[in-house]
């Protein structure tokens, strides 16, 4: 790999492949603001990234700085082997990644006005007004102004005026909303997993007693909920939320779980210091949480390598009298 300390290319656009690029790519002339960046392959870059338009055709790729592309971020379809972008990432108009083979990372949020990943992990939120998300994770929330498509996909929460759904779906936070009912597909699943016990399973030990994954009844559990800002301004979502049949939440310790140190870890991965793991029954270390292990453990998740039991809604009698009387 050439390493290289500055960027003094004239053309509009700058080709880059097997280099470490020690500065950031940013424009210093007005002639500057239209240049594009096609990264090839096996390219590193430690600073900010500005690209009128950023082509990425294959990694192994990283970027340790923001990276903004004015018209466009386009991962080509066919990019082999890992790409990531360790911090935020925007774009005028759009940020592209449908990978057939390959692996997509985003350490931080999205910001675009469309947005659409496949085989992608993003540790942040998304913010735009169309998300389209296939095979992919967003540990935070996906808040689009427009339209949300989502398929086989874990999502934290999402907010939109219009989701379309297809596949099998997972929810890491209690609820998600959206103003026009919930679109899906014949045999679309929503599984809400926030009382799943993730640091268990990602320490490859047996799961709590009375956590699991608890099945989404799409019209069961929509309910219409008025939301009110600091201005008084009304607004009515449909809310998806099984917190109303779940009882056993309130006999759990969530300070148990660990559930947010994968969370947290994977979105600061770029910001701490060192490498945390979590901590075995038997005294040992479990995998780093890093960003590539936490995104592989949730990918198992999402093919069904790593299985999550369900959460029975059955509660001994003796066990409600301890805990209210």
């Amino acid at each position: 790999m050439k390493e290289m300390n500055e960027i003094r290319i004239g053309e509009s656009v700058v080709g880059l492949q097997d280099n470490l690029v020690k500065t950031a790519i940013l424009p210093k002339t007005s002639g500057e603001l239209d240049r594009d960046i096609n990264i090839q392959s096996n390219v590193k870059i430690e600073g900010a990234v500005y690209a009128r338009n950023l082509i990425i055709d294959s990694g192994p790729a990283e970027f340790l700085g923001a990276v903004y592309a004015h018209s466009e971020l386009h991962v080509k379809n066919d990019a082999a082997e890992s790409i990531i972008f360790r911090k935020a990432v925007a774009s005028l108009d759009s940020v592209i990644a449908l990978l057939l083979k390959g692996k997509c990372y985003f350490g931080a949020d999205i910001n675009a006005a469309s947005v659409k990943l496949k085989n992608c992990f993003v540790a942040g939120s998304i913010f735009a007004q169309d998300v389209q998300l296939e095979n992919s994770i967003v540990l935070g929330g996906c808040f689009a102004s427009k339209k949300l498509v989502i398929q086989n996909s874990i999502t934290g929460t999402f907010n939109a005026p219009e989701v379309s759904a297809g596949g099998t779906n997972y929810l890491l936070y209690p609820t998600a909303f959206s103003v026009e009912p919930m679109g899906c597909l014949p045999g679309t699943e929503f599984f809400n997993i926030t009382l799943a016990d993730l640091g268990s399973l990602f320490k490859d030990e047996t799961e709590k007693p009375n956590t699991g994954k608890i099945r989404l009844d799409i019209d069961a559990d929509s309910q219409r909920t008025v939301l009110v800002d600091e201005a008084g301004t009304k607004t009515l979502l449909h809310s998806y939320s099984v917190a109303s049949r779940v009882l056993v939440s309130d006999l759990l310790n969530m300070e148990d779980f660990e559930n947010h140190f994968l969370i947290i870890s994977a979105s600061l991965g770029s910001q701490i210091l060192k490498t945390y793991a979590l901590n075995r029954e038997d005294g040992s270390k479990s995998d780093d949480l890093t960003l590539e292990n936490i995104s592989a453990f949730f990918f198992k998740i999402l093919s069904g390598t790593v299985q999550i039991k369900d959460l029975s809604e059955s509660i001994p009698f003796d066990t409600l009298r301890q805990r209210y009387l």
